[in-house]
């Protein structure tokens, strides 16, 4: 358990963004992995199965709640004044100020702002390298949704990024 704890609660936190249900999420996944401890305990795909058993939990959690997150999500996005249509590239000195752990948390505060329905596809795109024809079964929508979603997280990013701060 301690040695996969933080890649589970980082693979919630990142699909759910927020860290009380990301931890909900993993005691549930390690109530789990107890239950099948003989099977998981010399298992080498273990790690594969945690990550893949916090990922459906974080999903099935998010359609769970998803009208009252939905609502909520919206609402936080109409009163920011970003725009989905930024473009911004970073330089390669941007970063060079900051440490690793500073860094970390930029990224993990901008991708909590995304409203869910863009963080979602985004994270198990780029996080948990999932393909898109995989990411739009398990959130039952369309490959093209999928695609414009990713699309427009890179771009709400990317402009929350370009806020660089002091």
């Amino acid at each position: 358990m301690r040695k996969y704890q933080n890649m589970v609660f980082s693979t919630a936190a990142r699909l759910t963004a927020n860290d009380a249900q990301a931890e909900d999420i993993v005691q549930e996944v390690f109530l789990k992995a107890y239950e099948r401890f003989d099977a998981l305990r010399a298992a080498p795909a273990a790690p594969g199965w945690l990550r893949t058993v916090a990922t459906n939990l974080s999903l099935n959690h998010l359609q769970r709640y998803r009208k009252r997150w939905r609502f909520f999500s919206e609402f936080t996005r109409e009163s920011d004044d970003t725009s989905a249509d930024a473009e911004w590239a970073a330089p390669d000195t941007f970063f060079d100020d900051m440490d690793n752990a500073d860094r970390r948390a930029w990224v993990e505060n901008a991708l909590a702002k995304l409203p869910g329905h863009q963080r979602v596809p985004l994270v198990l795109f780029h996080f948990e390298d999932m393909p898109y024809e995989e990411i739009a079964k398990k959130l039952r929508v369309s490959i093209g949704k999928v695609k414009t979603d990713i699309l427009r997280a890179r771009r709400a990013l990317a402009d929350t990024l370009a806020k660089k701060p002091e």
